[in-house]
């Protein structure tokens, strides 16, 4: 059985999509076969990143519905074998439920390595959706505080759902230190993770370079800054002992 890492925020805007994709790509560097769940419904975007938004047909509504198998909603990203996506409804009404993604989420995740499911930001009736099939979660946010309070909030959530505390991991997006430096509302990095209350699994530094490969549909790899990250962050996920911080 693939383990099932629900990737999750409380505030919009941290590029939590990116880093879904992103991970999803060094994942399957890795050797992993891996699929990605958008469960953003009316909002979904991983397609695009991917590279696949004009093969879509059916989406995991459709799957839900009865309108096709799940294999017929599954879509191949094509610069990257073994990286897949199952797409969210285009609308918000079709949002899928907490059990009903936890019995879909069972059958898929004996054909793949990895799940990682991309959940709205908050915590709605997506958030939960999303988190219900979980083994473990990933928060990501940026060195702010606005984010880092919603980053508190969810891991909250997560808790009272039963997640173990030692299955939650922070991601810190997006990260420049000479802004970091000048919005001056954490004296440093210790301070943020503090804030967040969950241990750190890696850290992605802000990235024209990837943020514009994933808008046009690119998938963020070979030697861009973001890149070097998630691979570290892949490895970490499969049980291996790197570095944070890029050497």
């Amino acid at each position: 059985m693939g383990k099932v890492t629900v990737i999750t925020s409380g505030k919009g805007g941290t590029g939590k999509s990116t880093v879904t994709a992103g991970l999803g790509a060094a994942l399957v560097r890795r050797g992993n076969r891996v699929l990605l769940i958008d469960c953003d419904a009316g909002m979904r975007g991983i397609d695009l990143m991917l590279g696949v938004s004009d093969e879509l047909v059916f989406d995991i509504a459709d799957v839900i519905n009865g309108n096709c198998p799940p294999a017929s909603a599954i879509y191949p990203c094509k610069t990257v074998p073994e990286l897949y996506i199952l797409p969210a409804p285009q609308n918000v009404r079709d949002e899928i439920s907490p059990s009903v993604m936890r019995q879909l989420t069972k059958v898929l995740a004996k054909y793949y390595d990895h799940i990682l499911i991309d959940s709205p930001a908050g915590v709605g009736t997506g958030f939960r959706a999303a988190a219900a099939p979980a083994d473990r979660a990933i928060l990501i946010a940026n060195a702010e505080p606005l984010s880092l309070r919603g980053c508190d909030k969810v891991r909250h959530k997560l808790k009272h759902n039963k997640m173990n505390n030692s299955n939650i991991r922070l991601i810190i997006n997006k990260f420049n230190e000479r802004k970091f430096r000048k919005l001056n509302a954490f004296p440093d990095l210790d301070a943020v993770i503090d804030e967040a209350g969950a241990r750190l699994i890696g850290v992605v530094p802000e990235d024209i370079t990837a943020s514009a490969a994933s808008q046009n549909g690119r998938v963020i790899e070979g030697n861009m800054k973001a890149a070097y990250a998630f691979d570290r962050i892949a490895a970490r996920m499969d049980g291996k002992n790197v570095h944070l911080f890029l050497e």
